[in-house]
């Protein structure tokens, strides 16, 4: 402890608040620094627009933020949050057709984004040691004479127009896509990550709506799957029992390519009329609106290449969307900067200095995994441009039979979902039993997707 003073957290996004944990345990103060407001802030914040529109956490996430902190899915659950099976519990409609329902023992935590983000910063703030500094401009970064090491922090304070300096042993930059990290790298002599990015067009359009309790039975909602023979997709969910003993719905409606779904409502509902799921349409056509229509938009992916600089200064660390920002229709940034933490706290569980390097190779499978799923996805529809190897092209191929196949197969469902849960590697799908039953079922004759498939 005495070697290991104070960690600087820049951004107190949840990415930020994941790293604060991790960190609370190794060093005497962990400072958390942010523009915005976070003292006390709930609901929607300024930094992040996306949290208006419905968010999934997968399997593997859920288990992440709970090895972050023990028992917080119960303390949803108690809180009115759904939770249920993966599987059993989701009806899930991918090119048209609806996968089984099958329990795999995979829990869902349907959370919204704002309520998992309070509930975090809640956990967090109780720690003694975590501060929380907001109203601070992050200016950059401070080193040592010879810039092999950073030290600390130059903040601007917005209320007093002051400038601070803020030493850290540790300093981990969770700031997000906007990251400045690369130009200060530059600024120091570094060489700056290579950066991938897939121009993808994406577009959400959002509205809660109350609606009769029990419309889906026990089923927390629909997750409709863009592909491209049905490239508009959906996602409806139960969030709250309201104190009328309706339910509290979210429908956000999406799509790649720029086909964005419109703001007015008029046109958001026949945009939804356009999702293979005709019960949705029916839900929420004659359902109450409970705020406006807002919308998003998310033009490209991208994967900043740290764990490939064969020189990075000692002191220093990213977190979250700093380093990958994934298409969020695979809602797979939360799991990743939850596996991002486990991994900050393996590193300094042994009592030594977090090593870039290590750290960085550490959270790149993850990366990896996600990133497969994202381009063998993205780079199904024609419109999107990227880079199309005969082996991508062979997966791609191969998991839309395998999508196809689980709406008839229990166990294909559950291989499925665990893959794109990030439980299993996208190379489980690859095993012989799973490819073997993919074949058996691509050789029957499959008819085309009815109203009564998808219901």
């Amino acid at each position: 402890m005495s070697a290991r003073d104070r960690a600087l957290i820049l951004g107190g996004s949840i990415a930020g608040l994941f790293a604060a944990q991790a960190l609370a345990g190794a060093y005497r103060e962990v400072l958390v620094v942010d523009r915005d407001a976070l003292i006390g802030t709930t609901g929607l914040r300024r930094a992040t627009p996306q949290s208006f529109h419905a968010h999934g956490l997968l399997a593997r996430g859920q288990q992440a933020i709970e090895e972050l902190f023990p028992g917080i899915t119960d303390e949803f659950a108690a809180d009115g949050v759904p939770v249920g099976d993966v599987g059993s519990d989701l009806r899930w409609v991918i090119n048209g057709r609806r996968l089984r329902q099958t329990s795999i023992g995979l829990t869902c935590l349907a959370t919204p984004r704002t309520v998992l983000e309070d509930g975090v910063r809640t956990r967090v703030s109780a720690l003694p040691n975590v501060r929380l500094l907001e109203h601070c401009d992050i200016v950059g970064l401070t080193t040592t004479a010879d810039r092999r090491r950073v030290t600390g922090a130059q903040v601007f304070h917005q209320a007093d127009a002051r400038s601070e300096v803020l030493t850290a042993d540790l300093v981990v930059d969770a700031t997000g896509r906007g990251s400045r990290t690369p130009l200060w790298l530059s600024e120091l002599g570094y060489q700056p990550p290579a950066e991938e990015r897939v121009k993808i067009g994406l577009g959400y359009a959002t509205r809660n709506f109350r609606m009769p309790a029990g419309l889906l039975g026990k089923d927390i909602g629909y997750i409709v799957a863009q592909t491209p023979s049905h490239p508009r997709g959906a996602v409806l969910a139960r969030e709250r029992r309201l104190p009328d003993g309706s339910d509290r719905y979210v429908l956000s409606l999406n799509a790649h390519a720029g086909d964005h779904p419109p703001a007015d409502p008029a046109g958001f509902l026949e945009y939804a009329r356009s999702v293979p799921v005709p019960e949705i349409y029916a839900a929420v056509r004659d359902a109450e609106p409970l705020n406006d229509i807002q919308t998003y938009r998310f033009p490209a992916t991208q994967w900043r290449h740290y764990e490939k600089l064969t020189a990075f200064p000692a002191g220093l660390l990213l977190i979250g969307d700093s380093v990958a920002s994934p298409n969020p229709v695979y809602a797979q940034g939360n799991t990743l900067s939850a596996l991002a933490a486990l991994a900050l706290r393996t590193q300094v569980a042994d009592g030594g200095e977090p090593d870039p390097r290590r750290y960085f190779a550490a959270i790149t499978p993850n990366i990896q995994a996600a990133w497969d799923v994202n381009l063998a996805g993205d780079l199904r529809y024609p419109e999107i441009e990227g880079r199309r190897t005969p082996k991508l092209r062979i997966a791609s191929a191969y998991i839309n039979k395998v999508q196809r196949a689980a709406a008839h197969d229990d166990a294909l469902t559950e291989a499925f979902l665990r893959a794109a849960g990030l439980v299993d590697p996208p190379q489980a799908l690859f095993k012989l039993g799973t490819l073997l039953r993919t074949l058996r079922h691509s050789v029957l004759t499959e008819p085309r997707a009815t109203q009564a498939e998808v219901r």
